[in-house]
């Protein structure tokens, strides 16, 4: 694949219509929280019948569950549930947004990409009937947590939350940070670990994944934080005091989960989340080319454009490379899926190590570029330099992909 299809071009132009009414003109106040972006999302899904879409995929699958069949997965258009020849659909959709607020992209990504997934693949029949249906065509929020304040990138051997039996029941504890969506979550995917009070070693006790609902005694949602960037996404920190939990909370409704354990659970996730990152990445090239070339036509020193000194030239010419590299890698994503085959965890992690540093020199060259202007806020590289430096962050450091892919590398 060299290039967009004709119905990925064709959504792109629809997409791209879409956000220059119903979400340029909203920026600043997306930026300032003073509009959540979950109303916008939804007439997002409404306009381009993706709730539809995705609410038709998850009925299907619930009749073949209902049937008897075992197997329900298949290579699809991603989170919005197409088939494989729509593959690009949900990419193109990515970048569009990332283009103006990658905050947007973040909400529906954890909520369709990370959440859903989870229940769908770990889940009983009758948990998926319980809640995907309100998830799946975002009537209700999704938030996944993992990660705790003392263990970052140490997901697992640093997890403290921890749930103990209690008859039928398990009794929850613990804290999650730096959870999207978690201030507004209906539901949320909670991974824990065992304590069996066996003495065993904590580092490698079994961990556990649970589903919870909003208001839930014990159970506790923060404010938003305040961050660097990304600020149209809401993001917090959840707290779990004593929270009771019935069997039909635990996925699978069993401690041995025919999909393995919990750690298997999240690492499943791990290599569509960061192929995501290569979309949200090319989303804030595009744009900062867009604008910077505008610019460069348009700025005059010394009696010139600013464009026809060979510096600014150099500067355009990278971002036009990075541009290429990250869309060809994405490429070959939407090719793989196209031919149902699996982008394994050392290359996704190549990738998302890749795509989020291209994107972030990109957004600092813009700056750099524009001068003065490029540091105020009104001429928005300001806000994609902001928003390029969490995909440094997002779905694991760089540092945790370098060591990801050097292990690829080693193990053949």
């Amino acid at each position: 694949m060299l290039e967009w299809s004709d119905v990925d071009i064709a959504v792109r132009d629809a997409v791209r219509d879409f956000v220059d009414k119903e979400i340029r003109p909203h920026v600043d106040d997306l930026e300032s929280g003073e509009m959540a972006p979950y109303p916008i999302i939804r007439k997002l899904f409404s306009t381009f019948g993706i709730d539809v879409m995705a609410k038709e995929s998850l009925e299907r699958r619930l009749a073949k569950l209902r049937s008897g069949e075992t197997s329900t997965s298949s290579s699809s258009g991603g989170m919005f549930g197409g088939g494989r020849d729509q593959a690009g659909m949900g990419f193109v959709l990515v970048s569009e947004l990332c283009r103006v607020s990658m905050g947007v992209v973040t909400g529906i990504g954890v909520s369709l990409g990370l959440t859903v997934p989870t229940i769908a693949s770990r889940g009983t029949l009758a948990q998926q009937e319980r809640w995907l249906p309100g998830l799946v065509t975002y009537e209700k929020i999704g938030a996944w947590a993992i990660t705790e304040p003392d263990a970052g990138s140490d997901a697992f051997g640093g997890m403290k939350s921890y749930v103990v039996r209690d008859g039928d029941d398990y009794i929850l504890n613990g804290q999650k940070t730096f959870i999207t969506n978690g201030p507004d979550a209906d539901v949320v995917v909670v991974y824990a670990k065992l304590d069996e009070g066996d003495g065993a070693d904590k580092r490698n006790r079994k961990v556990l994944t649970f589903v919870l609902d909003r208001g839930m005694e014990g159970f506790e949602q923060s404010k938003p934080f305040r961050k660097m960037g990304i600020h149209s996404s809401r993001t917090g920190e959840l707290f779990f005091h004593n929270v009771r939990l019935g069997r039909d909370r635990l996925l699978g409704e069993t401690e041995d989960n025919k999909s393995g354990d919990g750690r298997d659970s999240a690492k499943s996730n791990f290599s569509s989340e960061r192929i995501g990152v290569a979309a949200m990445a090319l989303g804030v090239i595009e744009e900062c080319l867009r604008l910077s070339v505008a610019y460069a036509k348009e700025r005059t020193l010394w009696g010139k454009e600013i464009g026809q000194f060979q510096l600014i030239q150099l500067k355009l010419a990278t971002m036009e490379v990075a541009r290429m590299n990250v869309r060809n890698m994405l490429f070959r994503v939407i090719e793989a899926a196209q031919n149902g085959v699996s982008i394994s965890l050392p290359e996704a992690s190549a990738m998302k190590w890749y795509c989020s540093q291209a994107a972030t020199d990109v957004a600092m060259e813009a700056i750099q570029l524009f001068g003065g202007n490029g540091y105020m806020t009104e001429y928005r590289v300001e806000q994609l330099a902001r928003d390029a430096k969490s995909l440094m962050i997002y779905a694991g450091s760089n540092e945790v992909q370098i060591t990801h892919v050097a292990r690829g590398l080693l193990s053949d």
